[in-house]
């Protein structure tokens, strides 16, 4: 392998972990539930997407084949990791989950909280 594809594959690597560590401490760090939600959804797709593309550039030189199983499981991250944190953030507008007051868009929570479930009637 020479050094140049070494070189990208180490740094696609460590950018990739330092977004997933700056993700997990902006979960551990910030001040709300929504705030805690957005940081680690994104650090996801984004860390884990360079890590695997790493991991496609290593194998697919060290077989010396194409490898694009990482490519599924890329596609499969980058479906559900949204999905899942809308449904997330859905969940806490529906249950009321307080927001500190330095959290943007409060507006369109209050809206969402005077919302009336239709099955309430």
């Amino acid at each position: 392998m020479t050094v140049l594809i070494e070189v990208v594959v180490s740094v696609l690597l460590v950018f990739g972990s330092v977004v997933m560590l700056i993700g997990s401490i902006g979960l551990a760090k910030f001040p709300d539930y929504f705030t805690r939600l957005h940081a680690p959804t994104k650090a996801s797709t984004l860390g884990v997407a360079c890590i695997l593309t790493a991991s496609m550039i290593f194998f697919s030189i060290e077989l010396g084949h194409l490898n694009l199983k990482e490519t599924l499981i890329s596609m499969f991250l980058l479906i559900t990791a949204p999905v899942a944190a809308h449904m997330l953030a859905k969940a806490g507008l529906h249950y009321k989950v307080k927001m500190t007051d330095s959290t943007e868009n409060q507006h369109l929570a209050k809206k969402a909280y005077l919302h009336k479930n239709p099955d309430d009637a």
